[in-house]
């Protein structure tokens, strides 16, 4: 292997190929180990964790300082973890409505508003073993919507507003140690430090 991808994404041009199918010619399926409704594992010369719904994972920016945030019941590891709103995109839902379903199931928080929701880079979960990336939007939420935000789904504990200018500590003190939350508020604190953040509409 010789080549590199540039994961590019929307505004800058169509969603990478890796989000909606397995992009490597080479990684023929030479048995299936384990099938259900969810996922299969299958033998590529090792071992991948190929799920059938495509993953989204939303960061809502409240006010411009501060994000939404959820602590999920995590019984498997034994936590109720931080984490954003996040979820399965349905066999024929567009990405940004998954989006925007998930935002509303998870932290009550309904913009059904589809222009709201801003492409952020894809991001690789498991690079050796899942081979697909996840949808990530931004979306702007203001004072108003976060307080009349609905009741959230069985999963979740409650709802947090966390300021911008605490991430990085929680991110490095492990109050925050989930991989995509992690990655999604790294790219996300990268792009401010390096000027590239662009305000994210908010409409009422």
């Amino acid at each position: 292997m010789s080549w590199f991808n540039d994961p590019s994404y929307p505004p800058h041009g169509d969603w990478d190929r890796r989000l909606s199918e397995i992009a490597c010619p080479g990684l023929s399926p030479i048995e299936t180990i384990h099938e259900n409704p969810w996922f299969s594992v299958r033998d590529r010369g090792y071992c991948t964790l190929e799920y059938y719904l495509r993953h989204v994972a939303v960061l809502a920016v409240v006010n411009d300082d501060s994000i939404a945030m959820v602590r999920v019941k995590r019984p498997d590891i034994n936590d109720m973890t931080l984490e954003l709103p996040a979820g399965g995109v349905e066999k024929g839902e567009d990405p940004a409505c998954a989006a925007s379903r998930e935002l509303a199931e998870e932290a009550g928080i309904v913009i059904s508003d589809l222009r709201r929701y801003v492409p952020m880079p894809p991001i690789a979960v498991w690079s050796t073993r899942t081979p697909s990336l996840s949808y990530v939007f931004r979306v702007g939420v203001s004072e108003q919507e976060f307080a009349e935000r609905r009741p959230h789904d069985d999963e979740i504990h409650c709802v947090e507003r966390v300021a911008v200018h605490d991430l990085a500590k929680m991110m490095a003190d492990g109050q925050i140690y989930v991989s995509v939350p992690l990655a999604v508020l790294g790219v996300f604190l990268s792009s401010r430090l390096c000027g590239t953040s662009q305000s994210v509409p908010q409409v009422l």
